[in-house]
């Protein structure tokens, strides 16, 4: 659920929208599926965009089915292929669901990894998601857990350092760094 909540908000509100969730005891796939869509959509409205993030949750509740574990067991590509078909599903969000939910080894872009990427000056031969995807997933070895990791520590380092407006004194990253350096990104 929080791969679809995120989507566009700061995880803060994500929070307080499965908080509502768990209250009312629809943190089941199936009770949400059972749940009339205005009614999702008030439960999650501190999310943002909470009608648009109501209906992407009922899709991908539904694809998911009840035997969601199964569904996302399957072999990798294939699921991720078969996730991103699901309406509202992107690439950041179907490879949170397969990280994240399922355990499985896929690494996540986000803001934060660009970011950090383009200001250390490591590019991916395109600059576009499956770019920077890439080059995570060839050169790192494939475990779910080192992903989760890694990925949490850029998470972090994003947050507390390097922001739109970076902060640079005290980055660890500082003297790798053009931006830190003083060369720009």
């Amino acid at each position: 659920m929080g791969a679809v909540l995120t989507q566009n908000t700061a995880w803060g509100n994500v929070a307080k929208a499965l908080a509502n969730l768990k209250r009312a005891g629809l943190m089941k796939p199936a009770s949400l599926r059972a749940l009339p869509l205005d009614d999702l959509a008030q439960h999650i409205r501190p999310s943002g965009t909470f009608r648009v993030k109501a209906r992407r949750l009922q899709a991908l509740l539904t694809w998911l089915g009840d035997d969601w574990e199964a569904k996302l067991a399957g072999e990798l590509a294939a699921v991720r292929s078969e996730l991103l078909t699901v309406p509202g599903v992107g690439p950041e969000t179907a490879d949170a669901i397969l990280l994240y939910a399922a355990g499985r080894p896929t690494f996540v872009i986000d803001a934060y990894t660009r970011r950090i990427l383009d200001r250390v000056g490591i590019e991916p031969e395109q600059r576009s998601y499956q770019g920077y995807r890439r080059l995570f997933m060839d050169n790192i070895p494939a475990d779910a857990a080192l992903f989760n990791e890694y990925h949490a520590q850029l998470v972090q380092l994003g947050k507390d350092f390097c922001r739109p407006t970076p902060k640079c004194p005290g980055c660890p990253l500082r003297q790798v760094c053009a931006t830190g350096l003083g060369r720009g990104a």
